[in-house]
């Protein structure tokens, strides 16, 4: 008798039905929510620009001296994949657990070698960066003088009026990919310096009303350039091992949150779309 793989747990937040969840998924657990953490980073810059703390245009090496001047590098460019640096830090990647080694330290070490190991000259094409974000993450906390968790909250989720997302949740609350045996698989840590890239859990319920608040609601201003856009479509996904995300509103006010476990990313967002055009 074949082995069977594990489920695929879902859940689907949309304008246009009820909440529905399958194999176990909830609305109120948190989940690994991946990349869709740049959007609430994104909306910590806009914000911080807002209250004339810094501007979207601000070089990097304003913020962290560490890095070399004249780069070309900004905030704007980090938050739009324009700073030319590449998806990850050098040498990471590998292991069950590849972002653990990238603290603040090995960050702050990596900032005087932002020339070198840029792919892209800077304000060209873009290039899908989770350093840029962990940069950018860091040189928040630098002009907020507060720990990213703690902007965050006093610039993003507080005035939003969402609750229900975080860097570490309590582990009783959390809902995590189901193994082939039933034990729930071990997520990455991404409480380091990657956390302004992609390292927040959140319910799905907070999801969908962080998309609706921001996007359709613009209760904090014009959505920020985090968000990728296809038409009048504002949208961003998000990745961690075993968990995916797509999140998606459009001009006419539908939107669609989708959460899966074990699923593919590009199956979730598959969906997602799917969903967003009523197929």
């Amino acid at each position: 008798m074949p082995l069977l793989g594990p489920p695929t747990p879902t859940c689907v937040l949309t304008s246009t039905a009820p909440p529905s969840t399958t194999a176990g998924h909830a609305t109120d657990r948190y989940v690994e929510i991946g990349s869709f953490t740049k959007v609430l980073t994104g909306t910590a810059l806009t914000r911080l620009a807002s209250a004339d703390i810094l501007t979207l245009d601000d070089p990097v090496d304003r913020w962290l001296p560490a890095a070399p001047s004249g780069t070309g590098i900004t905030l704007r460019g980090l938050a739009e994949h324009t700073s030319g640096l590449p998806r990850l830090p050098p040498g990471l990647g590998g292991g069950r657990d590849p972002y653990a080694p990238f603290d603040a330290e090995a960050l702050q070490a990596l900032l005087p070698r932002l020339t070198d190991i840029a792919v892209r000259p800077p304000g060209g094409e873009p290039e899908y960066s989770n350093l840029g974000y962990a940069v950018l993450g860091a040189a928040l906390e630098k002009a907020a003088g507060l720990p990213y968790e703690e902007l965050l909250s006093a610039y993003v989720l507080e005035p939003l009026g969402v609750r229900e997302i975080a860097a570490r949740p309590d582990p009783a609350l959390r809902l995590l990919a189901p193994g082939r045996l039933g034990r729930p698989r071990r997520p990455w840590t991404t409480t380091g310096a990657i956390l302004p890239a992609g390292g927040l859990w959140a319910t799905p319920r907070a999801v969908a009303d962080t998309l609706t608040r921001l996007v359709l609601d613009g209760r904090l201003g014009p959505p920020s350039p985090s968000w990728q856009r296809s038409g009048t479509l504002h949208w961003h996904n998000g990745a961690t091992r075993h968990a995916s995300l797509f999140a998606g509103a459009a001009a006419d006010g539908r939107w669609v949150v989708v959460h899966r476990l074990n699923g593919s990313p590009g199956g979730t967002d598959q969906l997602g779309a799917r969903m967003l055009k009523g197929t």
